[in-house]
């Protein structure tokens, strides 16, 4: 599995909203300037992003982009999974993927279930919340002597 610069992207400007979340709407040149992706990109991950209800948009000169909800209530796997779609490590374990023939019988099946667990787990296992608490521990620890 390899997460898309769209899903890694997206994660950037979720954390990027929940940095500089004041209840203002934030336009998409400022989080451009801060996170270095070009605004064009950004268009296009705050277009599904808002479909999908983790953004609140408002059009205009005070225009912009705001959390929908409380950085702790987004778990990173349902921002990836927007993003990217599945996470699953191989085809035959995707949501509505056909029974593979030879399910009964594969052997490294139980492997490949494990492994999905596993990744769903931690990538379920982390909030937006989570993860500004660790920018903010490592911003915490930029000092110089």
């Amino acid at each position: 599995m390899k997460i898309s610069t769209k899903g890694r992207y997206a994660l950037r400007l979720m954390l990027d909203l929940g940095m500089h979340n004041s209840g203002e709407y934030i336009s998409l040149r400022d989080i451009s300037q801060r996170q270095d992706i070009t605004v064009k990109y950004l268009e296009q991950i705050v277009t599904t992003l808002t479909r999908s209800g983790y953004l609140r948009s408002q059009r205009g000169n005070s225009g912009g982009y705001r959390l929908a909800k409380d950085p702790a209530d987004y778990r990173v796997g349902d921002i990836l999974r927007v993003m990217e779609g599945s996470l699953a490590p191989v085809t035959c374990l995707e949501e509505g993927a056909d029974i593979c023939p030879r399910s009964a019988e594969c052997t490294v099946l139980p492997f490949w279930k494990g492994l999905d667990r596993t990744i769903a787990g931690y990538v379920d296992g982390f909030t937006l919340q989570d993860l500004l608490d660790q920018a903010q521990t490592l911003a915490g620890n930029d000092y110089s002597i």
